[in-house]
């Protein structure tokens, strides 16, 4: 397995992994979503990347670091393969894309989740993020949050 930065031919991976990760556990998709994958051109002009964890010419996940305002990112799209077992692959992803936002500036970075998403806030407090609270977690489906600060 490698992880590599954004190609063309993994887009439709991008969305089919995260359209089927959120419908198969919200049930529908919500502005915000479609409004990234309708945007994806525009979020890496200004500065996003995209990772896939790939073997063998397959995706197996994904994962976006996007800026926001000032030194603050977003994490966000963390998906994977349903169809293939892939142990490792959303933690390298995850990895790549902090690393990615740290190297452009982040401060600090952001991730809005679902409390019930237990391997995803696994791989967060993995990497050091610590829960937050909002007065507006923005999706309907988002009730908690987490940030890293970078220490300086």
């Amino acid at each position: 397995m490698k992880v590599i930065p954004f190609e063309e031919k993994y887009r439709q991976s991008f969305i089919d992994f995260n359209t089927d990760w959120i419908v198969s556990n919200f049930g529908f998709l919500e502005a915000h979503d479609k409004e990234t994958f309708e945007k994806i051109d525009e979020e890496l002009k200004a500065g996003a990347m995209i990772f896939f964890a790939v073997e063998d010419d397959t995706a197996l996940a994904t994962c976006m670091a996007m800026p926001l305002e000032g030194t603050t990112w977003e994490l966000c799209k963390l998906g994977s393969n349903k169809n293939i077992p892939h142990k490792g692959a959303g933690s390298a992803v995850f990895e790549a894309s902090m690393k990615w936002a740290l190297e452009h500036g982040a401060e600090r970075i952001f991730i809005l989740s679902n409390s019930r998403l237990k391997p995803a806030l696994h791989i967060y407090e993995k990497y050091g993020f610590r829960e937050i609270k909002l007065d507006n977690y923005e999706y309907v489906r988002g009730d908690i949050a987490f940030e890293y600060r970078k220490e300086v």
